[in-house]
């Protein structure tokens, strides 16, 4: 019964956390991490755990974006490899070092992002820019930091290009889309060098796993029906509010 209730709650917080990733293009990994740091998951197991089961959810998510045209099939290219070998250095680092000691500058350089994002939303005339450069970059600082810090690749990747004018709907889809592969490259260093602690945690995993894969579809239909300055706005207040809370959280405030 307790293994039963473990997977249940679990699966509710996968839920809620592919829904908010589905539909803002971000933050599956923060909230998700957050919740487990919080129950005393060490954070290379919790980021570990996070990133199997998105694998999955990231997955059902990209395909959802794709089959309702939220995908710009040359962001998308442009942010595949560069955000593989961001990962991969970044997940094999974690498990080295504490990936909290870098977390207040990332929520430093995420706080300011979200201000920019709100502004542009309440100045929206509904004009986008074409984004083409630094993407690659883009793509190799969020993989590299969602490794490090549990989460980040939506954050930092998703929050950038908009903040450059992409639209949201696009930003979001191609994101989530490119996810998949890098959560799947995380997974496989996680799973070569903590195959132990993962198979003890299962019940995370597993619970995690089932509530974003149901949540995602559904996630994405949301995405393509918000309003473009809703949804700039709705991004920028997560980033802010998260970003927050980070930086308390590290200075010991909360």
């Amino acid at each position: 019964m307790e293994i039963v209730l473990s997977v249940l709650l679990y699966t509710a917080v996968g839920f809620l956390a592919q829904m908010i990733d589905g539909a803002l293009g971000m933050a599956y990994g923060v909230s998700s991490n957050s919740f487990l740091l919080s129950v005393g998951v060490p954070p290379k197991v919790a980021s570990a755990c996070v990133h199997l089961a998105e694998t999955f959810t990231t997955g059902v998510s990209g395909i959802s974006h794709w089959q309702l045209g939220n995908v710009d099939k040359e962001l998308f290219k442009k942010l595949i490899i560069p955000g593989i070998l961001g990962a991969v250095v970044g997940a094999y680092i974690l498990t080295q070092i504490d990936g909290n000691v870098i977390k207040p500058w990332i929520a430093g350089y995420l706080l300011i992002m979200g201000v920019i994002i709100l502004v542009k939303a309440l100045r929206h005339t509904g004009e986008h820019n074409e984004v083409t450069s630094h993407i690659s970059i883009t793509g190799l600082i969020g993989g590299f930091f969602d490794a490090i810090g549990g989460g980040g690749w939506g954050p930092i990747v998703t929050t950038t290009l908009v903040a450059r004018g992409k639209h949201p709907r696009f930003a979001i889809g191609s994101v989530n889309s490119s996810e998949f592969f890098i959560t799947f490259s995380q997974s496989v260093v996680f799973i070569f060098t903590l195959s132990s602690e993962l198979l003890s945690n299962w019940t995370i995993i597993v619970g995690l796993l089932l509530g974003g894969v149901i949540a995602a579809p559904f996630a994405a239909i949301v995405t393509r029906k918000l309003p473009v300055r809703a949804l700039m706005a709705m991004v920028g207040l997560l980033i802010i509010g998260l970003s927050i809370r980070t930086i308390l959280i590290s200075v010991g405030v909360i």
